[in-house]
């Protein structure tokens, strides 16, 4: 009988412990401080067109911005952006002055050394704008892989890799800059421009009459939130927002907005 007694007390001993450690690790939880401080602080860098945009009237715009917004509005708190150079961002996630990063962020195994990742909530890999006259005949980066297309797109980056190996037998023309390979696209010297998905979807909005846009990537290069480690409840939260905005049409809505629409161009310097 006394055996059982003190098994009985230390099981419940043992819970007790387990409950404090879960109730600390929600105090210190971010989401536990920013329904506290009635604020979202976001952390991005203003410039990744259609991501997060500086317009006309001072005030920063995009894809990431709406769904912040909608993210406060989840919450219940106001929002405030934080815009931050882009080098220093993580370690200023890292020191708090913000609580999550919404910036068009790569999972990254080196990044994620020093951060976690919420669930990818978008791929930006690469993609393809063709001429119109190729409609039909091109309808993925398989159909290109032939030695009569001309491929264009930037000298060193992921699209030039992605080309090389996925296209090998096209004819490639590398440029300086991605403007420079762009022109030289649209001035009738290739086929096709490769690019990531942004990019592609930002010219698009201006030539929608010439190109046709091949906006499903090719290439697997996933754009997440990044928040601080340790913090399971914040990053349990952001998963299942992100799951209920993409099954409600939140989501397609926005997505819509900035890489369907050029609308949004007229906000921006």
């Amino acid at each position: 009988m006394k055996k059982l007694f003190l098994s009985t007390v230390l099981v419940f001993v043992m819970a007790l412990s387990v409950f404090a450690s879960d109730n600390s690790l929600w105090e210190k939880s971010t989401l536990n401080q920013i329904m506290k401080r009635g604020e979202l602080r976001v952390g991005l860098e203003s410039g990744y067109k259609p991501f997060e945009m500086t317009a006309k009237n001072g005030e920063i715009i995009g894809f990431d911005v709406d769904i912040a917004k909608q993210m406060a509005k989840a919450m219940g708190v106001k929002l405030t952006l934080v815009n931050t150079a882009w080098d220093g961002i993580i370690p200023a996630l890292i020191t708090e002055k913000f609580d999550i990063i919404m910036s068009g962020m790569t999972i990254t195994p080196q990044r994620n050394l020093q951060v976690n990742f919420a669930d990818p909530n978008i791929v930006v890999g690469q993609t393809i704008l063709i001429k119109k006259e190729l409609a039909g005949k091109v309808k993925s980066y398989k159909d290109l892989n032939d030695e009569k297309y001309v491929i264009a797109t930037k000298l060193g980056v992921t699209a030039d890799f992605a080309t090389k190996k996925y296209m090998p037998k096209a004819k490639k023309n590398l440029f300086e800059t991605e403007s420079d390979a762009f022109q030289d696209f649209i001035n009738g010297k290739a086929d096709a421009f490769v690019y990531d998905l942004p990019l592609c979807a930002f010219y698009y909005a201006d030539y929608k009459d010439k190109l046709v846009f091949l906006d499903q990537p090719f290439t697997y290069e996933p754009l997440a939130w990044a928040v601080r480690k340790g913090d399971p409840d914040f990053l349990n939260w952001l998963n299942n927002f992100l799951r209920q905005i993409k099954n409600d049409g939140t989501y397609d809505k926005i997505y819509e907005k900035w890489f369907k629409s050029d609308e949004w161009k007229k906000q921006v310097k």
